[in-house]
């Protein structure tokens, strides 16, 4: 391994980050602060408040990360930091506070792209081996993604309405759960004996596309249907319902790409991977199927910093650095910023 220090910073929606990795694969420190607590309230991210507490934070997380890793800043190699997608005015605030470090300390900036850090969150406790296909679900993203070689990303599905945590979220707040309810949803699905049987949108025969829209109607209409005749809705039997339709869509696409590109792996990534009857049905598809499957624990699945170092090593690698005018990209390209070899 060998032995760069990065200092990542993540700031692309409601958790600040702060994390330094040794080598791309070894985490000295990866702090994370939540604003759950701030957004429940409002049953969801305020981008203007969601901006405001990491101005609040990230001067202290950076020093305090610097402590934790036991290094100075003297010591540190380049400092990354997420570019985008994400919420503009949370990005911008990652990357100021980046841009300043590494002027200051003369350092190479790499700017990182997200989708790119939640995938290889995984090489933080795995080997990856290519070629593989990663599954990335989160609450803005829901996407699957080949890689055919190192740092290299092709995008050969994605969703075509709601992502799969922004369906769950929607579905927790009809159900009247608090945000977030994606948790919510998937303890009440597994203990569910009952299931109300939901369509599942396959969409074209060859697609690898996603839509979660009809399914939150349905949901909505079960629930509407058992307002207005004056029932009990059972809830779990509607959660289970949701949750096994987004499931099976999940799984049976992402199987089907994996044989399809020839995969040696599995990857699965994003906030979503922490959802226990997803990684239950996928680690069962793929070990009937004799497929890898390659999950990373609970704390690497949400937003964090250390992903960002690890993503940002591809670029470190083949000294692939960024210029200091470097803007936040809300909607920035995946495939665009694949390693050029």
């Amino acid at each position: 391994m060998t032995n760069e220090l990065i200092l990542a910073v993540e700031t692309s929606c409601d958790e600040t980050s702060v994390a330094v990795i040794r080598g791309g694969k070894e985490i000295l420190c990866n702090l994370v602060s939540s604003q759950i607590e701030t957004h429940e309230k409002y049953g969801g991210v305020v981008p203007e408040i969601a901006s405001r507490q990491h101005v609040e934070s990230i001067t202290l997380m950076i020093e305090q990360a610097v402590q934790e890793a036991g290094v100075t800043l003297e010591e540190l190699s380049a400092i990354a930091v997420t570019q985008g997608p994400g919420l503009v005015g949370s990005l911008l605030v990652g990357v100021i506070a980046a841009k300043t470090l590494a002027m200051a300390l003369d350092i190479p900036l790499i700017g990182t792209h997200h989708i790119a850090g939640h995938i290889y969150a995984n090489q933080l406790v795995h080997e990856l081996v290519y070629p593989c296909v990663a599954l990335v679900v989160s609450g803005g993203h829901t996407e699957l993604v080949v890689l055919e070689r190192e740092g290299v990303f092709r995008i050969i599905g994605r969703t075509r309405d709601d992502a799969v945590g922004e369906a769950y979220d929607k579905v927790a707040r009809a159900l009247k759960f608090p945000y977030p309810g994606g948790p919510h949803v998937d303890r009440l699905a597994g203990e569910a004996e009952e299931e109300i049987e939901l369509p599942r949108a396959w969409l074209e025969p060859d697609s690898y596309d996603f839509s979660f829209s009809g399914l939150k109607s349905a949901v909505l209409a079960a629930i509407n249907q058992a307002n207005m005749k004056g029932l009990t809705l059972d809830k779990g039997a509607l959660a289970r319902g949701f949750q096994n339709s987004v499931i099976e869509v999940l799984v049976t696409k992402a199987l089907r790409a994996v044989h399809a590109e020839g995969a040696k792996q599995l990857l699965l990534c994003g906030g979503v991977a922490a959802n226990k009857g997803l990684r239950t049905a996928l680690a069962a598809r793929c070990e009937s199927e004799q497929v890898p499957l390659l999950v990373p624990p609970m704390s690497l699945c949400s937003d964090n910093a250390a992903m960002i170092g690890a993503a940002a090593h591809l670029k470190w690698k083949h000294a692939a650095f960024t210029s200091l005018d470097m803007k936040a990209e809300p909607s920035f390209s995946l495939e665009g910023w694949s390693v050029q070899s």
